[in-house]
């Protein structure tokens, strides 16, 4: 620390006391670089204070006491006459104590820096951690419940479900000669509010008209079905939804065991516009595999050409036939006129 360059080499006379004991004595006294020099009248030293160590024993009083920090005996007692000394001396401290670190300051940064520290990782853990809970907890009723809620948001805006009464029965039947005998409810068509086929928590699953009304294969939608079944299997949509709705759904549902329509809007319009994600190969063969069912019809829909199939068309484990019919030629038109009713 250095003194203010304005306040160099000012000088006055006080009045000096070395400790208790002793009588005090007139001295002159010079600010210095770092220091307060106290001479004699006759330029003798006497002592050196360091400005960054001089403390006032009474504050906003004349005559101004100072000594040097720890030590209350010595003391320099300045006037009236040295009021420029006096005031140099207060701007100094002043500034020196601007300077002093303060106690307590580290500790206080470090712990704030801790706090900062462990908020951040509770921000990035927290959301993943009651994701993983929540899709631990929730009974498969709850998440029935939530599907439903789906399918009624989708069809304010693309019309109520198909269901010609005729055709329910072969809905029925297409459900259960591809995800199994116990599993004749999971599938709903829909006039609009998907692109092609999607699925919900619960496990139902979504199909646009157009899969049935558009071609003459049936084979076609039960690959579509066999494609949002794996995907079921391999992304939990339980999931996918809270990864939409964010952490407050998350807690909302573990707290209360329901969602805001807000949030099942929203992800109601992420479906209609959101496009499934591609699934590997060998996944999807699988799944045809299982249901006894040709890929290539499937394959076909999604690219007529083929070109970006070819490996699904090539790893058929049919090679083009289906070893059991996916629904009797009845049952297919009657499905294929499940909206018409």
């Amino acid at each position: 620390m250095t003194a203010l360059d304005a306040y160099q080499k000012l000088e006055a006379l006080g009045l000096w006391r070395p400790s208790e004991d002793e009588q005090r004595r007139e001295v002159v006294v010079a600010l210095g670089d770092a220091t307060l020099t106290v001479h004699s009248t006759n330029n003798q030293p006497l002592a050196h204070w360091s400005l960054a160590a001089i403390e006032r024993k009474n504050p906003g009083e004349r005559p101004a006491i100072f000594h040097p920090h720890g030590d209350e005996g010595e003391t320099l007692e300045l006037g009236e006459d040295a009021g420029e000394v006096i005031d140099a001396l207060e701007k100094l401290r002043r500034v020196v104590a601007r300077r002093r670190p303060r106690r307590g300051r580290l500790r206080l940064v470090l712990l704030v820096a801790m706090v900062l520290a462990v908020s951040a990782g509770i921000y990035a853990w927290l959301p993943g951690a009651l994701q993983a809970h929540a899709l631990n907890v929730v009974p498969a009723v709850k998440r029935a419940e939530i599907g439903e809620a789906l399918v009624d948001r989708i069809t304010r805006v693309s019309g109520p479900p198909c269901a010609a009464p005729d055709s329910l029965p072969a809905l029925q039947a297409l459900s259960r000669r591809v995800l199994g005998q116990s599993r004749g409810d999971r599938l709903t068509v829909l006039h609009a509010g998907i692109r092609r086929s999607a699925h919900l928590p619960g496990g139902r699953i979504l199909l646009n008209k157009s899969l049935l009304e558009d071609t003459e294969d049936p084979n076609v939608p039960a690959g579509y079905v066999i494609a949002e079944a794996v995907r079921l299997t391999d992304h939990d949509p339980l999931d996918e939804l809270l990864d939409h709705a964010g952490l407050f759904a998350t807690i909302r549902l573990l707290t209360t065991g329901t969602l805001e329509q807000a949030t099942l809007d929203a992800y109601a319009e992420h479906l209609v516009t959101a496009d499934m994600p591609p699934l590997a190969t060998e996944r999807l063969l699988d799944g045809f595999r299982a249901a006894e069912i040709s890929a290539a019809p499937y394959a076909y829909a999604l690219d007529p050409s083929g070109e970006t199939v070819l490996s699904l068309i090539e790893a058929d484990p049919f090679q083009g036939r289906t070893p059991r019919t996916v629904l009797p030629d009845s049952a297919w038109l009657r499905l294929q006129a499940i909206c018409e009713g």
